[in-house]
């Protein structure tokens, strides 16, 4: 491994850190409530966003994108508030079914584009390996405060204050990381340590982080897209310690 790999790496690897930071926490939240597709559908609601941003001429106006994305995961927030209230029986359809719209509305968008194949791939898989330092920086300023509303309000958090907390995370973190590795964050760590009662979530970081350093590692050693190597890394550590905690 040269220099240039450990270059590309490191920031991923904190990319990878920041998301983690907020979505360990958030996943434990979101797989306690039983709406495991809120994630998918939030971070899928967001890409619609940037979607839009970019059709309508703000590609090259990253604070314009991230309002449009920021607007459209709000709505898309209100929206699962909305089920959670009005919905309760049918929860999960409906849900799964807003990321069934959203998805396809991102499609039909992109239709018309000649580069939509490789918007489509970056939106769903990312592009970790090229993060910039402002995107950094600025992901670390959102975390942090969204880090400081958590602990402070925790189970004060109402029904759309928990949907708009989770939306603004989900939206930095698929522009940084991609849907799949929003949702592989959100969920492997929390159901992987679901069984433990000590040290729960310092196993489930743990996890989350060391599935990131393996993922990254493997996609320099194996030539593998770097953002689906660090979903089967955290699967494989996730199944791993639900195994032998399902042993003991």
């Amino acid at each position: 491994m040269n220099g240039l790999d450990l270059s590309i790496l490191f920031p991923a690897f904190i990319a990878g850190v920041l998301v983690l930071a907020t979505h360990v926490p958030l996943g434990m939240k979101v797989l306690a409530r039983g709406i495991i597709f809120a994630d998918l559908a939030v971070a899928q609601i967001a890409g619609l966003g940037v979607v839009i941003a970019g059709l309508a001429g703000y590609a090259e106006q990253p604070l314009a994108v991230q309002l449009i994305a920021v607007a459209s995961a709000l709505v898309g927030a209100m929206l699962l508030a909305y089920i959670e209230h009005f919905l309760p029986e049918v929860r999960e359809a409906s849900i799964g079914l807003l990321f069934v719209l959203a998805a396809s509305g991102s499609i039909l968008l992109m239709s018309r584009d000649t580069h939509a194949g490789e918007h489509l791939k970056d939106l769903l898989v990312g592009q970790i390996l090229w993060v910039s330092d402002s995107q950094l920086i600025a992901t670390a300023a959102l975390t942090s405060a969204l880090l400081i509303i958590l602990r402070t309000f925790n189970h004060r958090l109402g029904t759309f204050a928990f949907y708009a907390l989770f939306a603004l995370a989900v939206t930095a973190s698929v522009q940084l990381v991609g849907v799949y590795l929003v949702f592989a964050s959100l969920i492997v760590p929390a159901l992987a340590t679901h069984k433990l009662h000590r040290k729960r979530m310092l196993a489930a970081y743990a996890i989350g982080a060391l599935g990131y350093a393996a993922g990254l590692l493997l996609s320099v050693w194996l030539d593998l897209p770097a953002g689906a190597a660090i979903v089967w890394a955290m699967a494989l550590l996730g199944a791993s310690m639900l195994l032998r905690t399902r042993a003991d």
